[in-house]
């Protein structure tokens, strides 16, 4: 049976604290580790009010202490911030600590802030589609918030004065090396270390490239991404060349999703998700994550962030176990990865836990 996993944001509610988000993902995840969900990745998020995981390597390091079994990882260190070397050591520590359960995951940054300068602002058009049965949406493009002044001091501070991202494939390959032990330097802790190495992508560019041709196993992004899942892990399964890490292909898709005790109270549980997505599409960063009652009384526009509302996956178990089974079909998802975000941390809770239950049920 495809297993599910966890992509954790830390959200920061409306009304609460960084310390208060943090602790609930540690006991999430201690929670996730008894319903058996397979990994527990953190994102990379910076200049977010209401998202409180800024530094994956501390928090996967945290999560790591506060469980035993289940996989510990990023989804996905973001390595135009750092270098290769910093990005081992930091992980080869935590592999250190507990050995054989960290997930490293690896997402293009600085390239493709560079990218998105280039980019049209007005993209080419596209329609709509389903595939057989999976909602394909029209893109959207992040090229005009990547012209904002504000998005350019937030590059600036992410990076030294200077300082230029390397290649996407150099990178990863540094830091294949550094962990083999086959560079010429020598990563102390990190050298060996039995780290599970990832790339992830939105799209069937470099990323899916570098994880095919490398035999590294992909993640594809249909919560952040939808218009392009179907692009992306097509384009990591042709690039494919079999390596000492796999021997075939192995995709993981991710999903937003929200699970109540029936359709309604989910989709008034995930109502705050519009405003929230909006918030970010318009430059300003992830607001604290609203009530219900708060996003009611907040004006944003719909149509900015239509693809990302109607991927979400809300309602009782049945229901977005049918539309998982959907994705899982139409991608050919080795693994799926769900994040869910709720106001308060219980229905969080609740939701990974009727999810999980469900999962399991299932003939």
């Amino acid at each position: 049976m495809t297993a599910l996993s966890i992509l954790d944001l830390a959200p920061i509610s409306s009304g609460s604290t960084a310390g208060e988000a943090l602790r609930n993902t540690l006991d999430l995840a201690v929670k996730a580790e008894k319903s058996g969900y397979r990994r527990y990745w953190v994102a990379e998020h910076h200049f977010a009010p209401g998202v409180a995981s800024a530094a994956p390597a501390v928090l996967i390091g945290l999560i790591a202490q506060a469980t035993s079994t289940i996989r510990v990882g990023s989804g996905a260190v973001q390595v135009g911030h750092q270098t290769p070397l910093a990005i081992v050591e930091q992980f080869g520590l935590i592999d250190a600590l507990h050995p054989g359960r960290i997930d490293l995951g690896l997402g293009r940054s600085g390239q493709r802030r560079k990218e998105l300068l280039k980019e049209p602002l007005e993209a080419a058009p596209a329609e709509e589609r389903v595939v057989d049965g999976l909602l394909i949406p029209k893109p959207f493009s992040f090229a005009a918030i990547a012209r904002s002044p504000l998005f350019r001091l937030y590059s600036e501070l992410l990076q030294q004065p200077g300082a230029e991202s390397p290649d996407f494939a150099d990178v990863v390959d540094d830091i294949q090396a550094l962990i083999a032990g086959t560079h010429q330097a020598h990563a102390v802790p990190g050298e060996g270390a039995d780290v599970e190495l990832w790339i992830l992508g939105s799209s069937g560019g470099q990323s899916a490239e570098v994880a095919g041709e490398r035999g590294l196993p992909f993640a594809a992004n249909y919560h952040v991404s939808p218009a392009t899942v179907l692009e992306a892990v097509d384009g990591y399964r042709a690039a494919f060349k079999p390596s000492p890490q796999l021997a075939e292909p192995y995709v993981i898709v991710s999903a937003d999703v929200v699970v109540a005790e029936d359709d309604a109270t989910a989709r008034r549980l995930a109502s705050p998700y519009g405003p929230w997505v909006h918030s970010i599409r318009t430059g300003a960063g992830a607001m604290r994550f609203p009530s219900p009652q708060e996003a009611e009384a907040l004006d944003w526009d719909r149509e900015l962030v239509a693809d990302r509302i109607d991927t979400q996956f809300t309602g009782s178990p049945d229901t977005v176990l049918e539309r998982l089974r959907t994705l899982q079909r139409v991608t050919g998802a080795d693994e799926l990865l769900v994040t869910t975000i709720t106001h308060e941390h219980a229905d969080r809770v609740r939701s990974y836990e009727l999810l999980a239950e469900a999962w399991k049920g299932q003939s």
